[in-house]
């Protein structure tokens, strides 16, 4: 099955990452088509003396062959991650396999006399002609029988940003675009023909797409959805409707009993604030009463304001003196087996607040001998240092939700970005993280698009997911479309389970943190048979490996 997804404009560092996280983790083929922001990369056979400068954007080291070029707005990106039959002659065959389908995607949108140029990888335009023009690079990777990086095809781009660089390292030839040779056309037309051309090519198992919405739509109780009208077909899903009556499955009973006032009290008296209270977590009772809470940490407001969260935004305040050890203080007067830390979004700060949470694990580890530590995070932005100081404190489960699916990321949490996130999660597992997502449904998503979600989470390696009903915090925020039933929630757990997650929670009520220390000992336990078993492989393999060693001398 070739999966599909259109992912908008991706920074070139989180697009590399998910690239990474789906070749390192996933056993299906991928399409990622996307733009960049303005970037300029380097291949590992670039040279210096092709950066003219100054560049007016970043310039960013890459593993891919070839040399310098421009990535930006207007240029469709394509990122193949397949399955790729080695042997002699693999890496050319296969680049012209993805020169092939960008040009036979150009006939159909209607630019003839293009082809390949003799010496030069890449799609020409009048390639036999006295004045070849550059209309789409190629920049491939092949490891362990699975391809990286791919092309870039020239839609609508600023051309002056190649006057900055020699393409390619080509001195003497031109670049061009479809609106350069006058075909005018949107990107959503060419990401559909490229579509379309590669279910051709690489989909003979089928293929399922995914496009996170077009411009920035809303949800609404009108029914405009993310999404409704595009050409390629994406269901508009379930149309949100206002006022709809909360079904009897989703009515909790307030237990204010002693355990929950026991750990009110423990909270106001340490100062700190609980995801619980500040979310209105429906299974707040529960917990509480079972001495189990989430702590939040970098104050109470947010600097996002995600149109279904109850959280405050507006101004941050100062970061609360001394809050990592408060939160290790409850934890041990807690006596917590496994303790959940969260974060507001800290846009406001260098780090993105990235450094609290990681004082915060260290805390806990240093007080709490034996007390497993989960963080939920916020993305930092996707900032490498930012993500690898709460990495290396070691949290031992790392949770950054998804949230929605691709179509509804926009309306949704319109700061964040679909393909980032995935990229922290692949970025947490190469760092050896045990990972962990979840879901809302009931914002107007159809089955499929989550079934889509869930292989995109399973494929960058996430272990435990959750999958809950959205609750409406109040009337400013994002209607309910619809209420999932618990059965419907359980058919979805199941088929999560199926596609080899170690642990789900999927009914009405689950949330990030529900039943987390069960999911994270599953997950651990999980981690281990695997960390055996894998140990047991790659020593067969040195044996292997040894014996025919010798035979060869």
């Amino acid at each position: 099955m070739l999966r599909i997804r259109w992912l908008g404009r991706v920074a070139y560092p989180d697009a590399h990452a998910l690239q990474r996280a789906l070749h390192d983790h996933g056993t299906e083929d991928h399409l990622l088509l996307l733009e960049h922001p303005h970037v300029f990369t380097l291949g590992v056979r670039a040279r210096s003396e092709n950066i003219l400068g100054p560049l007016g954007a970043d310039l960013v080291r890459t593993n891919r062959g070839g040399d310098v070029t421009y990535h930006g707005p207007g240029q469709l990106v394509g990122y193949p991650i397949l399955d790729v039959p080695m042997g002699r002659g693999a890496t050319p065959r296969y680049v012209s396999q993805v020169e092939q389908l960008v040009i036979d995607t150009l006939g159909d949108l209607g630019l003839g006399e293009t082809g390949r140029l003799t010496g030069y990888p890449g799609v020409w335009v009048d390639p036999a002609g006295e004045h070849p023009r550059k209309i789409a690079a190629i920049g491939v990777r092949l490891t362990r029988g699975r391809s990286m990086h791919g092309f870039a095809l020239n839609v609508d781009p600023d051309l002056s940003y190649f006057e900055q660089i020699v393409p390619c390292g080509i001195p003497d030839k031109a670049v061009t675009s479809l609106a350069e040779e006058g075909i005018e056309v949107a990107m959503s037309e060419v990401v559909d023909a490229v579509a379309a051309r590669a279910a051709r090519c690489w989909g003979s198992g089928g293929t399922e797409r995914q496009d996170v919405a077009w411009g920035r739509s809303t949800v609404s109780g009108s029914g405009s959805l993310p999404g409704s009208g595009h050409p390629s077909g994406v269901s508009a899903g379930h149309i949100p409707q206002e006022g709809l009556r909360k079904p009897q499955w989703l009515r909790v009973k307030a237990d204010m009993g002693p355990g929950y006032r026991s750990l009110r009290g423990l909270m106001r008296s340490l100062e700190l604030v609980t995801v619980c209270e500040e979310a209105g977590c429906p299974n707040i009772y529960e917990c509480w009463a079972d001495g189990t809470a989430t702590f939040m940490v970098n104050g109470a407001r947010c600097t996002r304001a995600c149109g279904f969260c109850q959280v405050d935004s507006g101004r941050p305040e100062a970061l609360g003196p001394g809050e990592p050890e408060r939160v290790a203080e409850a934890v041990a007067r807690m006596g917590l087996a496994h303790a959940v830390v969260t974060a507001v979004a800290r846009d406001d700060l260098a780090d993105g607040g990235a450094a609290t949470i990681a004082q915060t694990v260290d805390a806990i580890h240093a007080r709490c001998a034996g007390t497993t530590v989960e963080v939920l995070i916020p993305d930092c932005k996707g900032s490498e240092s930012a993500l690898g100081a709460i990495f290396g404190a070691r949290p031992e489960v790392l949770n950054h939700n998804l949230e929605t699916v691709a179509r509804l990321q926009r309306a949704v949490r319109p700061s964040a970005s679909y393909a980032r996130s995935l990229a922290v999660l692949g970025r947490a597992n190469a760092a050896g993280l045990i990972t962990k997502s979840g879901m809302m449904v009931g914002l107007g998503e159809d089955r499929d698009e989550v079934l889509g979600a869930l292989r995109d989470l399973r494929g960058v390696g996430v272990r435990i997911v959750t999958l809950g009903q959205y609750l409406r915090p109040s009337a400013a925020h994002l209607p309910v479309a619809r209420w999932w039933t618990p059965d419907e929630l359980g058919e979805l757990g199941d088929a999560a389970r199926a596609m080899g997650f170690d642990h789900v929670e999927a009914s009405p009520l689950a949330r990030s943190s529900y039943h987390a220390r069960a999911a994270a000992g599953a997950a651990g336990a999980q981690a281990a048979t695997q960390a055996v078993a894998e140990t047991a492989r790659a020593e067969a393999a040195g044996a292997g490996t040894g014996a025919a060693g010798a035979r060869a001398r």
